[in-house]
């Protein structure tokens, strides 16, 4: 079942009922100023940290479940309702939610009156806009009041959400009932009198009837709801100011209309900061001073100029979108790869996974191998930003070479509640700067001072920074020669030194078995793979005797992996505490696990002759994959699921099984799996595992998916689950970035090298036709694909009309385009 469709020309998805399965989401801002929107207007609103800038408050694991966010109601003559349907839930005779890039437009009619909002953030501009539509469908004249709303947080989200013997208490407002502009506007200055130099300010371009501040005053009591909320019902504003209490933010405005007469307004919520020796525009320090905020109202006045705001945004991701398309028959493929990959791509960069539906913005910042894998994705549309990004990654590593696992946006400093000792980490940073030095060639990026846990004195060049990531996991090997694992690797539900029996303990940072040898085969895979790239970059630098020793250290990793990590079957995933396998065919349970066999065949161990070869490991345990692993949903990440707790490997056997760790379809390892058939040169196999878990390709099953049909999502219930099929944490997800890896670089095979443009497409017969175009270091690349699909077969190549060997055609001059034709 659906609940919408694609409008691939508009770039939009288009929602066409109020009740889909789970609230889908929007993301509106691209740089510091960020919205989360739901369909029906929910979700919230910050500046540059979910946690110490939250403006505007949304309550989680609610009753409804998009409850809060930013409303509008009408009173059109006594009948009051919504056009986002929520929060007043009245039938309306016309529905729509568009989400668009980085903006989205809910219509809603009733009764002859339609509203139509178009939500976004302009670019370079710390606020989101609400432009408002509203037009009198009927043949007689119509007097209707709107009432806006949004409720706001106390900047700190964490405390805004406990700490309320205090909080109950501090709230404060002004209100400005014309500004210089024409309009009126509130102002959330809580805390702003004692330790803050921000503000918050809440205008409409129109002059207000009323307005008001104070929430219970508003929805007219303690018990009252959004739904029932008394001051829409009245038709008129209470003018209530808040003190302390609940502060919120509200106007009302009077609008006659003539039979198809339409009104434009415009609402603004914006963030404005002032110097501290210019917080004030009195001397008693008793009036902000509202400058920077009349500027921000001034700006967008006119529904003219948000209008033209919008269509700046709009060209702005035509331009972005550009970086790397394809055209083919296959329309879902195109929207994906074209459209909402890379669009969720850029969400992940600017949100890493602090900030959804399924993460509050408290508990999580910026992760150290969560962004080092997002930034795969995000490097060809603003490589300017990726490199700020890698800077910032590698400031919080330590002298040794391992890393705080997370930091604070806002501050850019390490996050001690998680802490370090996920031994995966270091690993990452090789990962994220050898896909920035392929996308740019910007070796200038190695010679960057950077410091050690952003302490300063500490700044070595970058290039020191990867020294210690490859030493540290060199450093740090059991008795099998592979790579320890510490609190965890990739998987941080893997938690092989914790032994948990304390309801409550943190399974991530309880380490009760320190001095253990347990080990990862992962990592040991991840190391050959990204200790080639260091070895790689070593070399490029003139470091020929350190390339060598790299290579050397691979190749023996190599060996161990395919010495002491191979079942039989398949790969292991790790030796436990005491040295026991993990993922061996041995045990009943957890026999066979998704990572080592997807990454170990990414990073080149045990691939034999071709895709009929097998007898070479690497074809074994994709074959096993495919047998074991699969599903129609999707890859499952181990199999069989845990059905009791196993203290020894922690908290992957507390989920039930089927579900997250403990065999579910976890969409971020899926790709792995999907390049490594690509390596064998099995695309048609590839292709397939693709489309399962893909969201265009699982629109029509809408109902069973419940998430939004044009997102990735981190995690599908498996094939052992209750309610197999079901997604959960859309948005937020390294899939993202993984997938556009998988589709644009192996599947489709157009991706950057260091020194030249790699054509590699391995895709199987079901696309038997394809055209990529590419633009790299200032020229562009035009690659048109004939595609017979047979298994093992290789492209050859004919480059502006000559035939040349291999797969890698050299980069050519800025402003140059490459036409090249590709035949399998």
């Amino acid at each position: 079942m659906q609940y919408g469709h694609f409008d691939d020309a508009a770039r939009e998805y288009v929602i066409t009922t109020p009740r889909t399965p789970y609230p889908w989401i929007n993301y509106l801002g691209s740089q510091d100023f960020f919205s989360l929107l739901s369909h029906l207007g929910g979700g919230y609103s910050f500046y540059r940290d979910a946690r110490m800038r939250r403006l505007t408050r949304y309550r989680y694991n609610n009753v409804p479940t998009d409850t809060g966010g930013r409303y509008l109601y009408v009173n059109d003559g006594g009948d009051v309702w919504s056009p986002t349907w929520l929060p007043v839930q009245a039938d309306l005779d016309f529905y729509e939610a568009r989400h668009g890039m980085g903006y989205s437009v809910i219509t809603g009619a009733r009764g002859g009156v339609e509203v139509s909002t178009t939500y976004f953030v302009p670019l370079g501009v710390n606020a989101e806009l609400q432009r408002v539509r509203v037009t009198n469908l009927g043949d007689t004249a119509r007097s209707i009041t709107l009432f806006s709303f949004v409720e706001f947080a106390l900047w700190n989200a964490y405390d805004d959400q406990t700490n309320y013997q205090r909080n109950l208490s501090i709230g404060e407002v002004e209100i400005e009932p014309s500004t210089p502009c024409g309009g009126s506007a509130i102002y959330h200055r809580t805390e702003y009198r004692e330790r803050r130099n921000h503000y918050a300010v809440f205008g409409v371009n129109l002059p207000a009837a009323g307005f008001d501040t104070d929430r219970e005053t508003f929805l007219g009591g303690p018990w009252a709801g959004f739904a029932d909320a008394a001051v829409p019902r009245s038709g008129r504003s209470a003018d209530s100011v808040a003190s302390g209490w609940y502060p919120i933010g509200s106007h009302s405005v009077d609008l006659d209309l003539a039979p198809g007469e339409a009104r434009d307004l415009v609402l603004v919520l914006g963030y404005l900061e002032n110097p501290q020796d210019a917080k004030w525009a009195d001397d008693a320090h008793q009036v902000v001073n509202k400058t920077g905020a009349h500027d921000l109202l001034a700006r967008f006045a006119t529904a003219d100029a948000a209008d033209a705001a919008l269509a700046e945004l709009k060209d702005h991701w035509t331009e972005l979108l550009s970086t790397y398309t394809v055209t083919s028959p296959d329309e879902k493929l195109d929207r994906m790869v074209n459209i909402w990959n890379q669009y969720q791509c850029m969400v992940t960069f600017n949100m890493s996974r602090s900030a959804s539906y399924f993460e509050t913005g408290i508990g999580r910042g910026m992760g150290f191998r969560d962004s080092n894998q997002d930034l795969l994705g995000f490097v060809h549309l603003v490589p300017e930003r990726a490199r700020e990004r890698i800077i910032d990654i590698a400031s919080t590593q330590f002298p040794d070479g391992s890393a705080y696992h997370q930091y604070q946006p806002l501050t850019k400093r390490g996050n001690n509640d998680i802490g370090s000792g996920f031994n995966d980490d270091p690993l990452w940073l090789v990962a994220g700067v050898a896909a920035y030095l392929k996308e740019t060639g910007d070796d200038s990026i190695l010679d960057e001072p950077v410091p050690f846990d952003n302490e300063p004195g500490s700044e070595v060049p970058l290039w020191e920074h990867l020294v210690r990531s490859f030493g540290f996991v060199r450093a740090h090997l059991g008795p099998h020669g592979l790579p320890l694992i510490g609190r965890a690797d990739w998987n941080d539900c893997l938690n092989l030194n914790c032994f948990s029996a304390e309801p409550g303990e943190p399974f991530q940072t309880t380490e009760n078995k320190a001095g253990g040898s347990a080990e990862s085969v992962f990592i040991a895979a991840q190391f050959v793979l990204y200790g080639g790239e260091y070895a790689a970059i070593a070399r490029r630098r003139g470091l020929a005797e350190v390339a060598d020793a790299a290579e050397a250290d691979v190749a023996a990793m190599r060996a161990a992996v395919l010495d002491h990590g191979w079942d039989g079957e398949w790969f292991l995933r790790a030796y436990d505490y005491f040295g026991n396998p993990v993922g061996t065919g041995a045990d009943t349970e957890g026999r066979i696990w998704i990572e080592p066999q997807g990454f170990a065949v990414m990073a080149g161990v045990g691939v034999g002759a071709g895709p009929d070869d097998t007898s070479a490991p690497a074809v074994r345990a994709l074959d096993a994959v495919g047998d074991l692993l699969g599903s129609p949903h999707g890859l499952v990440l181990q199999y069989p699921a845990y059905t009791t707790y196993r203290i020894e490997l922690g908290e992957v056997s507390t989920y039930p099984p089927g579900y997250k760790e403990n065999g579910g379809v976890f969409c971020h390892n899926n790709p792995w799996v999907i390049i490594a058939e690509t390596v064998v040169g099995r695309g048609e196999r590839a292709f397939d595992y693709y489309r399962r878990i893909t969201p265009a390709y699982r629109e029509e099953i809408s109902d069973v998916h419940r998430l939004e049909p044009y997102v990735y999502a981190q995690m599908i219930a498996g094939k052992q689950a209750v309610r197999a099929g079901e997604a959960k944490n859309s948005w937020l997800t390294g899939t993202a970035a993984w997938n556009f890896v998988a589709v644009s670089q192996y599947l489709l095979g157009v991706r950057p090298d260091y020194d030249g443009l790699v054509v590699d497409p391995q895709l199987g017969p079901a696309v038997p036709s394809f055209t990529v175009t590419r633009k790299l270091r200032g020229a562009t690349y035009v690659v048109t694909v004939t595609n017979s699909g047979a298994p093992g077969s290789r492209a050859s190549l004919v480059v502006d009309g000559s035939p040349v060997g291999g797969n890698l055609v050299p980069y050519a001059p800025a402003g140059s385009v490459v036409r090249i034709e590709a035949t399998l």
